[in-house]
């Protein structure tokens, strides 16, 4: 019954992923060309750089799919332990092409700046501004619906794709203060806005490349979330204290390795029962948990008195 549980929480949360993802790619493509135009039309460079912002985003978004999906994949002999590091290399790919597009932006951005014919550019039309507005508040409403979904089924995929929402929010505001710059004679701004945007795209990069890379690499829990763990462990009958917690990122799963102490008087069956509710309680209070080992090593005399 509990497999069967597992797997029918794995399928909704895949499920939910799905259909995140599925709204973002719609509202994404639709923003983009709404921009597009706008910025085409209304003759604003940092409108149409902000297009294609979100443009890029309907890649993330289906990278984020792929990576999903294929980390969802049970274990199979060439995979014993799964596939959720898979969902990391993707995610390395996708800052890589984040990184490209926003170095691209940035460099059209200088080399307009460099030019200096700031009498030459056209100032841009009130639909710019118009787009500008309205692409704040869809990409905040987006970065909150799908964080929500996000926290909902523990996904560290989705959490990255919300915050990409609020950081094409953050540029979308940059273009605002381009347009409105330009418009009260400034044009040089909104290429200056262009730039603003291009380094935005590099942070949201930055902060995805540094997530994958720290799953990939057995990075450790935060401190808050091992000391959770801790609390969860000594609170288990029989434990008397703990020799060594470790942890270690899977993609977006979590390993566990707990060596508890003991009575050492107590019988081999005994000791088992100790660990299995140990290991019980860890996967239950923490879902992201995909393993739990638990090591049980005799105490000392004095050990029940020395820990807690």
């Amino acid at each position: 019954m509990k497999t069967k549980n597992s797997v029918q929480k794995q399928y909704d949360a895949k499920k939910i992923a799905m259909r995140v993802s599925a709204v973002t790619i719609i509202v994404n493509l639709f923003l983009s060309v709404i921009k597009l135009l706008a910025g085409l039309i209304a003759s604003s460079a940092a409108m149409v750089s902000d297009a294609v912002h979100s443009a890029s985003d309907v890649f993330s978004t289906i990278i984020v799919i792929i990576g999903i999906n294929i980390s969802s994949k049970e274990a199979d002999d060439k995979h014993p332990y799964g596939h959720e590091r898979l969902e990391c290399v993707a995610a390395i790919l996708l800052s890589v092409v984040l990184f490209a597009t926003g170095i691209g932006i940035g460099i059209s951005g200088i080399d307009k700046i460099i030019a200096g014919n700031y009498d030459s550019l056209e100032i841009p039309g009130i639909l710019a501004l118009v787009a500008a507005v309205v692409s704040i508040a869809v990409k905040e409403w987006m970065y909150h619906y799908t964080k929500s979904a996000a926290v909902k089924i523990n996904s560290g995929a989705l959490k990255a794709d919300a915050w990409h929402h609020r950081s094409d929010a953050l540029s979308s505001i940059g273009a605002l203060v381009g347009i409105v710059g330009a418009r009260l004679g400034f044009p040089i701004l909104d290429s200056i806005a262009s730039v603003v945007i291009c380094l935005f795209i590099g942070k949201a990069s930055f902060d995805i490349f540094k997530d994958a890379v720290d799953k990939l690499v057995d990075k450790s829990c935060d401190n808050a979330v091992v000391e959770q763990i801790c609390e969860v462990v000594q609170k288990q009958d029989g434990v008397l204290g703990i020799d060594k917690l470790q942890t270690r990122l899977f993609g977006p799963k979590i390993y566990v390795d707990v060596e508890i102490l003991a009575d050492g008087e107590k019988t081999l069956w005994q000791a088992h029962e100790i660990a299995e509710n140990v290991h019980d309680a860890i996967e239950r209070e923490f879902p992201s948990v995909k393993h739990c080992m638990v090591h049980v090593n005799p105490a000392e005399n004095d050990s029940s008195s020395e820990n807690q």
